[in-house]
Formats: C-alpha cells, structure tokens, sequence
C-alpha cells in the first residue's frame, strides 16, 4: 500500500461571499442565506466576480447537519452561516438524528436555487461535505474520535448513516439539474484524523461513497473532489491517475467542464483556485479501483 500524502490546502476549504458582493446586492442579510431567489442572485454574481464558469452553492459547510437538527448561526453580510451549538453528545443521538427532508428548511432552498440556475443554462457546482464536516455541526469532535477508537462498529454505522444521507443529496442534485458535485470534508483530512484514521476513513466511508455515486450520476454530471479527498484515495491503493489531453493551457475550472462525459471524478487541484493552469493542457482525472 501506498503512503496517504497530505495536501496542503490554501483555502482551508472556506466557502462564502466577500464584502464587494454584498454591498452591491440590494439584499438583507441574513434573510439571503435562507431564500432561493437571493441564493441564486447571490450565485450569479459571485460568478461574475470570480469570472468563473459555474455558479456555486451554497455558502457554507452547514446545510446538510442544520437538515438534520442542527443549530446553526446564519451570520451576516460579512461571515456566512456556520455552526452554533452541539445538539449531540452520543453515538445513540448522532444515530437517532432524522433523515434530510429536501422539500424544506434551507437545503431545499439551495436545490431550488440550482434548478433555477441551471434553466437558465448555468454550469452549477453544488458543494458537499464530508461525514466529519457534517459532525462538526452536531456534535464536539472528541466525542467523535473517542468513538471511533474505541467503537469501529458504531463508527462504522454512524458512518452509513452520513453515507445514506449524502447519496440521496447527490440524487436530489441530479434532479435539480447539478452537473458539478463537489465533495470535501476539511475536519477528516490527513492532518487532523491522523493516518490510521484517516486510512480507516477511506476504507469505511470515502470508498464505498464514491462507488455509489460513480454509480448515480449520469454522464453529464462531475464530481470534483478536495485533493485531500483524491490523495487519501491514492494512498490507499484506492483509485489512480488517468491523464486527459485537451490540446492546449486551460484554468482548471474550465478542464473540468470540459471533460464532463468523460470522466466522472477529478481532483488534482482546490476548485477554488480559479488561477490554477494546466499550462499542458493535461487534467488528471480520477478513476476508482
């Protein structure tokens, strides 16, 4: 087996909106954060500021544990939604939480807000977050890995939990006309589980996720993964390389549109990092084992 490297991420995995975008919306914050209409308005314009070629939602890492109880603090016009207060201190409770009800609250919301931009013949990437991100949320980390030490079966149920909820997000996507996924769980990387963790994080969620989503998504949908996510997978032998040769330099973002239909996961490099160029005109997509 190979060795999991770490990625060194420069965006620490924020998402959100910059002071200059909201300034110019004749928006109230944080009423925007929970409305579709504004979301996508919100969306348009980042993409715009960005010069992008997708519009991404949502804002945060919260929608998918505020779905499923959480308490969350909507922020302003200046810090986005982010989590509040535990709600959980349990596996029991963590395993007792109800399944996402996508016809209401903020995650139907932004699903609206897809549709919507997607109509309108947009590029939509919608960001999702990983079993560790989505526990942040709902329940202080110690907790989490004191159960994972000393309870891999319970681990292991709670981590089909988050699994079930993710693929029937990832559906609700494809219905609302989502054709870039991004996937990235920045409080289970490397650098914090540490590598037996981590390791075990692939082996009993990462993996098994991915190959039911590669099995969902149709091919006109892609799924941009954290390059934390793309490294664990190497590391454990996992998935490799398949380089794509589009004939000349492209930004990243672009390379990824690009090859929709003929790959269904990349992630050598953070989607955020619209500078990033492949000055050889080669993407290296990820393929699955």
């Amino acid at each position: 087996m190979n060795k999991i490297i770490d990625f060194k991420c420069t965006y620490d995995n924020s998402v959100g909106i910059n002071k200059e975008i909201t300034q110019k919306v004749n928006l109230q914050f944080p009423e925007a954060y929970k409305h579709w209409d504004s979301m996508a308005l919100l969306a348009e314009e980042l993409k715009k500021y960005d010069n992008s070629n997708f519009c991404g939602l949502p804002f945060c890492h919260t929608v998918e544990g505020e779905a499923m109880g959480g308490i969350i603090n909507l922020g302003d016009e200046n810090i986005g939604p982010r989590a509040k207060d535990y709600i959980c201190t349990t596996a029991e409770e963590i395993l007792n939480l109800p399944e996402i009800d996508y016809k209401k609250g903020r995650i139907s919301e932004v699903l609206k807000a897809c549709k919507y931009l997607s109509d309108k013949g947009e590029n939509v990437l919608l960001y999702i977050s990983g079993p560790f991100t989505i526990m942040n949320v709902l329940i202080d980390p110690r907790h989490i890995f004191k159960i994972f030490r000393k309870n891999p079966k319970t681990m292991q149920a709670i981590f089909d939990k988050f699994q079930k909820e993710l693929l029937r997000f990832v559906e609700e996507a494809q219905k609302s006309g989502v054709n870039m996924i991004s996937y990235a769980d920045s409080s289970g990387g490397l650098n914090i589980l540490g590598p037996k963790f981590a390791e075990q994080t692939v082996e009993m969620f990462t993996y098994p996720l991915l190959k039911k989503i590669e099995e969902t998504i149709d091919n006109e949908t892609i799924v941009l993964l954290c390059p934390k996510t793309t490294f664990a997978l190497l590391g454990t032998d996992r998935a490799v390389w398949k380089d794509i040769n589009l004939g000349e330099p492209v930004n990243y973002s672009e390379a990824c549109v690009k090859i929709i239909g003929q790959a269904k996961f990349v992630g050598q490099m953070c989607i955020k990092d619209n500078e990033f160029k492949l000055e050889n005109g080669i993407i290296k997509a990820v393929t699955l084992l």
